[in-house]
């Protein structure tokens, strides 16, 4: 495909991309917009995303802030460059945090996975402490909360996968403060009736990184593929993000929870075959599919949204391409095949 994307900025603008619906949704929402954890692998996307659909809404003088600490300072010039508002905080001081404007929408990014195992003490802290912190700052704001699929039970891999309703597992040490996260946003909301939407995402893929991008490297690399967890949902990251803007509008009190993800369970055997196919390189598999996976059900966010914009299809090509074309990875493995919790 010609015309794929080849440098990171490309990259964000195909994946900022508004759709029709993310447009109508900020015509209709009052108030500036921030993302809290805005240097983390979606929140590029997310802020541009909602710069450009704003613009596109006829609101260009609607500030969307973007905060992070920027441990990769770059990370601010190119927020500046797409028309975001940057705000250098670390979250983990509360004297940083109630200096931040106090805006009617934000969408919390924040929190850490990678290196959990190593450090569960600094997971605790980014994951369950700072929501202590930022919740009482924004009890007025409209707030959506990204949390993870992880925070479920397995389930049966011949079902439809967990549903909202699906009380919440501890399966290791990051799912644990995960689910610490959204009690204490959801303790805050009681305290302050502030409107919430517990945002349980899996799994976001892009070029650089996700599930898909795990898979069709291994392939493409003769690196072995364990089969164990069998199976898996995913979504592009653009639709993941578009599907959090769209959030805002459906944030409540008590808080709302939403599973955000494909349409599909996709068998980890098939997407490495299917690759393998389209990358010429017979993928090595190993290990046996257990008979439980971590999958959930998004029928409720189909209902309200509609179909993603990108297929799975698409998603293949895409990626296949981009690996063949051996372009830039993020270098950060999702490690979507472990099923002790531990990433």
């Amino acid at each position: 495909m010609s015309s794929a994307p080849t440098t990171d900025r490309e990259i964000e603008l195909l994946l900022s991309q508004p759709t029709p619906a993310v447009v109508e949704c900020l015509r209709r929402l009052d108030g500036e917009f921030m993302v809290l954890g805005v240097g983390g692998k979606m929140g590029t996307s997310l802020a541009v995303m909602l710069r450009r659909a704003l613009d596109s809404a006829g609101k260009k003088s609607t500030t969307v802030y973007g905060v992070s600490r920027f441990s990769r300072s770059e990370a601010r010039a190119e927020l500046a460059g797409f028309g975001v508002k940057t705000l250098p905080c670390d979250l983990t001081h509360r004297a940083d945090v109630v200096a931040l404007p106090a805006v009617a929408n934000v969408l919390y990014l924040a929190g850490q996975k990678f290196g959990t195992d190593a450090a569960p003490g600094e997971t605790w802290l980014q994951n369950v402490v700072v929501p202590a912190l930022v919740a009482p700052h924004f009890r007025s704001s409209r707030l959506v909360v990204f949390s993870t699929g992880c925070v479920y039970p397995f389930v049966p891999t011949n079902g439809p996968g967990a549903t909202e309703a699906t009380p919440v597992a501890f399966v290791g040490e990051y799912a644990s403060t995960c689910v610490g996260r959204e009690r204490v946003f959801t303790h805050m909301a009681g305290a302050f009736g502030t409107r919430q939407l517990m945002l349980r995402l899996n799994y976001s893929v892009e070029l650089r990184y996700g599930v898909l991008v795990d898979i069709a490297t291994k392939v493409f690399r003769g690196v072995p593929i364990d089969l164990s967890m069998g199976w898996l949902n995913c979504i592009w990251q653009g639709d993941a993000c578009a599907r959090a803007i769209q959030c805002l509008e459906h944030t409540a009190n008590p808080p709302r929870i939403l599973n955000i993800t494909g349409p599909e369970k996709l068998r980890i055997r098939t997407l490495a075959e299917e690759f393998g196919r389209r990358l010429g390189h017979a993928p090595v598999l190993t290990g046996t599919e257990a008979p439980t996976a971590w999958l959930a059900d998004a029928s409720e966010s189909l209902a309200l949204f509609g179909p993603p914009a990108v297929s799975t299809d698409e998603m293949i090509t895409r990626i296949s391409e981009y690996v063949r074309a051996e372009g830039r990875l993020l270098g950060k493995p999702t490690h979507f095949e472990a099923r002790d919790g531990k990433f």
